[in-house]
């Protein structure tokens, strides 16, 4: 029952306060004036977060990442080629694991089995967790009696996915932070150090160079309009934060990263190398096709891609072969298209993806590489064009002044 908080005069005129227990807080006056009491203030008091609430929120701060999954996905397959029963084996899971909101998934999972759930079922209520391929592949496994076997390559495939993420991440992370800096020293010299000269030369009656001008009115703009820049600039990404969490958002965003130099191609080589080395799994783990290209679409991670793969289901479905298709879509390379050709000609189309896949990990190495290559000398003639700039926007005149001093 809801608490409130009260003030009131007493009988004798006396003010005292207190809580009270009521179920509204029309009841909460009514109980307090049948003890003779005036209410002046009565007001529900804030529950304290209770300890499931706490889990939550600890929860929220524990996303399940990729070694912990991969962790979770091999203790899994041990524990299952050795006999233990999926009951015991959960709740050994739920004891273990020391991820919160893991844990919480592997006791509410256990109580699912109990009840009667399919494992493929347990492990569907969890879609955070658990991605659309997860839940596929341990579908099918569990149909086909081949779940070690499943499990092997569901652990290869987030290894695969973690290992080609990390290392776009670590070809990207050096050229932010370089462009960040570079950007903070720019506002730094344009407001702190460029005013301080301006006033020195006008002060000399110097008629200053193009550059020094350019740094003046970059300073007064900053100056006189900082809050309209801001404003703008804020709009701009709360805009942006929920336009790209819309489908057309992520298909623009996606569809422009593929079109920028040296990015472009890496992030259409990984996309293609994940096609083709999921697509293989599951055509070894017997999920049919048309399934195939609904569980591609929806783990892809590019909505250009998926857009593609949408179109390709609806041509499969008329009947038409895989090429085909493939053929008629945006950034399939031919190689991936000639491939699934001969696969599909041979009955060998597990085997000839596994070869794409295989080459086309080598072709992101190498596009890393070569994009790692070429982004110091970009960023070297960055920062000396801004180191260039500012040089002459305060050494010109700066030898002028001491011309005119002889």
């Amino acid at each position: 029952m809801p608490k409130f908080q009260y003030q009131a005069i007493t009988e004798t005129g006396a003010t005292t306060a207190g809580e009270i227990e009521a179920d509204s807080l029309e009841s909460a006056n009514s109980m307090l004036a049948a003890r003779g009491y005036i209410p002046t203030r009565v007001k529900a008091e804030q529950p304290a977060l209770s300890g499931l609430q706490i889990s939550k929120f600890r929860e929220l701060l524990s996303p399940v990442k990729a070694p912990e999954l991969i962790l979770f996905t091999k203790q899994f397959k041990t524990m299952f080629n050795a006999g233990v029963s999926m009951i015991n084996m959960l709740e050994i899971l739920e004891q273990q694991t020391e991820n919160p909101r893991l844990r919480r998934i592997m006791g509410k999972m256990h109580q699912d089995i109990k009840e009667g759930a399919s494992l493929h079922e347990a492990f569907s209520k969890h879609p955070k967790v658990f991605s659309p391929l997860y839940c596929s592949m341990i579908r099918a496994g569990e149909s086909s009696g081949a779940l070690p076997e499943v499990l092997d390559r569901l652990t290869y495939i987030i290894e695969h996915e973690n290992q080609v993420k990390s290392d776009i991440k670590s070809a990207l992370t050096y050229p932010v932070i370089v462009v960040v800096f570079l950007f903070s020293a720019f506002l730094i010299l344009i407001t702190q150090v460029i005013p301080k000269f301006v006033n020195i030369f006008q002060n000399a009656g110097l008629k200053l160079p193009l550059p020094t001008q350019i740094c003046i009115f970059l300073y007064e703009f900053l100056s006189t309009y900082w809050y309209l820049i801001i404003g703008a600039v804020i709009i701009v990404v709360v805009f942006l934060f929920y336009y790209l969490k819309t489908k057309q958002g992520k298909f623009m965003r996606d569809s422009l990263f593929m079109r920028i130099p040296l990015v472009g191609p890496l992030f259409a080589k990984s996309a293609v190398s994940r096609f083709a080395s999921i697509f293989s799994i599951l055509q070894a783990s017997g999920v049919d096709v048309l399934d195939s290209m609904d569980i591609l679409s929806e783990t892809m991670g590019n909505a250009a891609i998926s857009n593609e793969l949408d179109n390709i289901k609806d041509r499969l479905a008329e009947g038409r072969g895989i090429a085909g298709p493939l053929s008629e879509a945006k950034y399939f390379t031919p190689m991936l298209i000639n491939m699934v050709a001969i696969g599909e000609e041979s009955g060998n189309l597990e085997s000839m993806m596994q070869e794409v896949a295989s080459h086309y990990d080598s072709e992101v190495e190498y596009a890393m590489k070569k994009m790692t290559e070429a982004i110091g000398p970009l960023l070297t003639v960055g920062l000396a064009a801004v180191v260039g700039f500012f040089a002459l926007a305060i050494f010109l005149p700066m030898w002028d002044l001491t011309l005119i001093a002889r």
